[in-house]
């Protein structure tokens, strides 16, 4: 099980994270990661983006779930996707040499490729939302 958080600055660019590993890696996500036992959903993204790109979030809601399979890589992944905003911090990637390559902002219209599958249902969530506004 995963989290992971759809994260807009002020000028509505989404956080996204190069993928040095495994699952998706030379993709761009969202960041986020793996739910540790025992713990919330909601208190792992938290932790998550705190211990990837130094960012203190609160959670202004769940976005959607995302599934992966990939039975020729024995993968199967279910992700619970977080729209948060930031309460304080400046992004920076505290996993340098690992497992994030580089960190950028980037418009919601403007998006790098290839993205990480779990992250498209994410982003039109979003996109989704600020249409409806």
């Amino acid at each position: 099980m995963g989290v992971g958080a759809v994260i807009l600055n002020e000028r509505n660019e989404v956080l996204l994270v190069w993928r040095n590993r495994q699952p998706e890696q030379y993709t761009w996500s969202i960041p986020g990661g793996k739910v540790d036992p025992y713990e919330s959903l909601e208190t792992a993204v938290i932790r998550e983006i705190k211990e990837e790109v130094d960012l203190d979030i609160a959670i202004e809601g769940l976005l959607c779930t995302a599934e992966t399979i990939r039975p020729e890589q024995e993968e199967h992944w279910i992700s619970v996707l977080y729209f948060t905003r930031v309460i304080h911090g400046i992004a920076r990637n505290l996993e340098e040499g690992g497992a994030i390559g580089e960190i950028g902002w980037f418009p919601l219209n403007d998006l790098p490729s290839p993205l990480a599958s779990f992250t498209v249902p994410g982003l039109q969530a979003v996109k989704q939302l600020y249409s409806q506004n």
